[in-house]
Parts: C-alpha cells; sequence; structure tokens
C-alpha cells in the first residue's frame, strides 16, 4: 500500500500503472473499509470461527464506496 496526498500525486508518480486506477482510494473510504466487523472484531475470540462471515462486511463496505470493479475483486486462486 502506497499512501499519496492526493490523486494527482498518484497519477504523477513514476511507477503509476493506469490499468490499476481502479484501486485508488480515498482516506474517508479506507476508515469506511477498515471500520468493518473483519477488522474491527479481530480481538475476539470466536474470529476465527466467525471471519467468513465478517468477510461479507467487507464486500458490503466495497460496494457502499462504489469499488465492486475487477480490481476489488477477489482472485480465485
Amino acid at each position: 500500500m502506497n499512501l499519496f496526498r492526493s490523486e494527482e500525486h498518484v497519477r504523477n508518480w513514476a511507477r503509476f500503472d493506469p490499468a490499476t486506477e481502479e484501486g485508488i482510494i480515498t482516506l474517508p473510504d479506507l476508515v469506511k473499509l477498515f471500520s468493518a466487523d473483519y477488522f474491527q472484531r479481530r480481538l475476539d475470540p470466536d474470529w476465527v470461527s466467525r471471519s467468513r462471515e465478517y468477510a461479507f462486511g467487507i464486500i458490503e463496505a466495497l460496494k457502499a464506496i462504489g469499488k465492486t470493479g475487477p480490481f476489488w475483486k477477489r482472485s480465485k486462486t
């Protein structure tokens, strides 16, 4: 993960790949994503047994911030 001051700085970065443009995410959207139970409940004693359930919260958070394209899909490997 690389953090930049603005989207303009991302695009001006020497190693910027236009194919990964969909992966640009704002800080407020990152906060929403990392507020999902998957991350917030990591210290719960039943986290491992419920992690699959919590993972659906990540999917919902991604939908809420408009990140639903191929870049954000889990690979099948």
